[in-house]
């Protein structure tokens, strides 16, 4: 009876079992806002990578006016990493494909580093 009685009154978990936990997510939550500014930067770059193969839709284009097309939106946007020039431009069966392909490191605690590798691919027709 009497051991009935210590287990009906241990609930819950422990202070040290709390901090443990806190300490968990406190990581987890500390990781997502150092990436949180290189998904931003991807998103960009996804978005003028869209923009500038909208502007050339209708046919016309060729790699230096979508070069040039990326420059003026890659400093609009103030992005820095990858460059513009980083953008692969490849012609095909009449339709030309942009591609971007880069990694970006970022660093976390001491001396451990976040790395994430992005990949986006644009068809201009």
């Amino acid at each position: 009876m009497r051991e009935f009685q210590l287990r009906h009154r241990q609930r819950g978990m422990t202070f040290l079992g709390l901090l443990f936990v806190l300490a968990l997510a406190g990581l987890v939550v500390y990781a997502g806002i150092r990436l949180l500014p290189v998904y931003i930067n991807y998103m960009k770059v996804a978005s003028v990578m869209q923009q500038v193969a909208g502007e050339f839709k209708g046919g016309g284009a060729d790699e230096i006016s979508i070069r040039r097309a990326l420059e003026r939106r890659w400093g609009i946007e103030d992005i820095e990493n990858p460059s513009f020039k980083d953008i692969e431009i490849t012609r095909g069966d009449g339709n030309i494909t942009m591609h971007a392909a880069y990694a970006d490191v970022v660093p976390y605690i001491s001396n451990v580093s976040l790395s994430v590798s992005f990949d986006k691919t644009v068809t201009i027709e």
